[in-house]
């Protein structure tokens, strides 16, 4: 036993002979046996492992045992975070579903690689690079790790065409596909804009600044910003943002951490959205980059908040990337609002599967459906710095008009078809087979929103569609959900004819948020919910 130990003990550094010798065993710092511990199993092990494995299980292993947002990401891993954010990917410049386990092409990017060769919207994909593709149950993952590639590069596709009877070959070469995070801009009536922003990328404040000009061209004198379902993105995109709504020095966000000193981000006084009313939605998958704009625009009283408490994601992660394309993500400081509010909900480090189970205890606990059953801490109480209403933190955004979920409309018999992939099938087919007398009939979008309507007919070839599916028709179910389906389709049948911004015209029409926000920025309460007495 000696000799065994006295092989292994090099590779620690310690040479125990005896028994008596363990105590220096255990004064080894921890350091020194992280160091120790993979190169002995790497020399002494029974059985041939793979180094690379146990070195990224270690390192997982160490961030799990941090906040939830410290994370380790492998190279694909590390791809799929930073792509969102970047603002393009290369590609071939397409946005599809997939119907019967095939790839349904839904819309090519104007002027991207898929539309230059004349891939068109209905087409479907048999092949890429001489690989089926179709009815062969490849993931979504799969499919875009086949199409995605480095610019410049070619990829074989062979398609489907309807009224065409023989396969259509094309070659596609890649190119950069930009990835908008401005999903919708119009104007909803003769002064309110509205403008979607689902994340905040490279490209989002061009994108923003593009959107306010078109829509202050058409008239626009206020504006519903609606970040619900926005998961954040770049702390100083938000930031610039919200500098188009605020005055000179006034205090965005700054950061603070144990290791970090306090950085301050302030407004330009350049923007040129200081005056006229604001909205701006919210929900509870409203979080970090949404938080810090809601939050200074909550904090300077420039804007009334609608929705419901938002995520609490307040800590800021930097982003440590090595030569091998794996990331670590490292929450270095929090941040905190104008006001002095950390918005971060509380965690316990290492308990990464409770802190994700918030959202379900949210519902559970009766918070989604009224805003009494929020509980918030006194001593985490602020004031906003123009008006002084009262404000918390610790726990994400309190919305100054809360808004419950919305359940009414949702059956069983809603969940079922949608789980089962039966409306969506169902949009799929009646676009595919209605899209030349579509694009002749309704030339722009607001033709097609004002005098479309979802037929009774489509509606009972849905029915039918379900029943085929295993989704039992219930007539009670049905007309629970009727108005919200008629709805629906003709939202998709939009976007799939013109573009996402047609479905959000369409869908927030249905929106709780989207119409207690609309409500508010017309209301004479504005300016009291602000505690302000003009009407600005």
């Amino acid at each position: 036993m000696k000799k065994i130990i006295l092989i292994m003990i090099p590779a620690l550094a310690i040479m125990c002979a005896t028994a008596g010798e363990k105590e220096e065993w255990r004064s080894i710092s921890p350091r020194q046996k992280l160091q120790a511990i993979e190169p002995t199993i790497n020399n002494y092990y029974v059985d041939t492992i793979d180094e690379d494995m146990l070195v990224e299980a270690a390192i997982r292993g160490m961030t799990e045992q941090l906040d939830p947002h410290s994370i380790y990401s492998d190279k694909e891993e590390t791809k799929d975070l930073t792509e969102p954010l970047d603002g393009n990917f290369s590609g071939i410049g397409i946005e599809f579903n997939m119907q019967n386990d095939t790839l349904y092409v839904v819309q090519t990017v104007a002027g991207g690689p898929s539309e230059r060769v004349g891939i068109l919207p209905g087409d479907r994909f048999i092949a890429v690079n001489d690989t089926v593709i179709a009815g062969k149950g490849m993931k979504n993952t799969d499919i875009m790790k086949r199409l995605r590639g480095k610019k410049g590069t070619e990829v074989n596709i062979t398609v489907a065409r309807r009224g065409v009877a023989e396969p259509i070959e094309f070659r596609v070469t890649r190119d950069d596909i930009p990835l908008y995070s401005v999903d919708a801009a119009y104007m909803i009536d003769n002064q309110t804009g509205y403008i979607r922003l689902s994340r905040f990328a490279r490209t989002s404040l061009d994108e923003f600044l593009e959107a306010e000009k078109k829509l202050k061209k058409e008239g626009m004198k206020q504006l519903i910003l609606d970040l619900t379902d926005n998961g954040g993105g770049y702390l100083d995109i938000a930031a610039t943002i919200a500098n188009q709504f605020l005055e000179k020095g006034e205090l965005i966000v700054y950061t603070q951490g144990r290791k970090q000193p306090r950085r301050d981000m302030t407004a330009r006084g350049d923007g040129k959205m200081k005056e006229g009313r604001l909205v701006v939605m919210v929900n509870q998958f409203s979080a970090s980059a949404s938080e810090i704009l809601s939050g200074a625009l909550q904090d300077w009283d420039r804007a009334v908040i609608v929705g419901r408490r938002t995520f609490g994601k307040g800590l800021v992660q930097h982003p440590v990337v090595f030569p091998d394309g794996t990331m670590l993500r490292l929450s270095i400081a929090r941040y905190y609002t104008p006001s002095g509010r950390s918005i971060q909900k509380p965690y316990k480090q290492g308990k990464q599967e409770e802190y994700e189970l918030d959202i379900l205890n949210r519902y559970n606990h009766g918070e989604l459906e009224s805003a009494d059953s929020v509980k918030f801490d006194e001593s985490l109480k602020h004031t906003t710095l123009k008006t002084h209403r009262t404000v918390y933190g610790g726990g994400g955004i309190m919305p100054d008009v809360f808004v419950p979920v919305d359940t009414t409309a949702y059956s069983d018999f809603y969940r079922d078809i949608v789980a089962k992939g039966t409306l969506n099938n169902f949009v799929i087919r009646y676009v595919d087979n209605h899209r030349k007398e579509l694009e002749s009939t309704y030339e722009y979008d607001t033709q097609f929103i004002r005098e479309f309507t979802v037929n009774d007919s489509m509606m009972e070839e849905l029915v039918a569609d379900a029943e085929k599916a295993g989704v039992k028709y219930d007539e009670t179910q049905y007309g629970k959900s009727e108005s919200l389906l008629r709805s629906i389709i003709k939202a998709l049948i939009a976007r799939d004819i013109f573009d996402r911004s047609a479905y959000f015209r369409i869908a927030n029409e249905n929106e709780p948020i989207y119409r207690e926000a609309l409500r508010t920025i017309n209301s004479p309460e504005y300016p009291a919910i602000l505690n302000q007495t003009n009407n600005n």
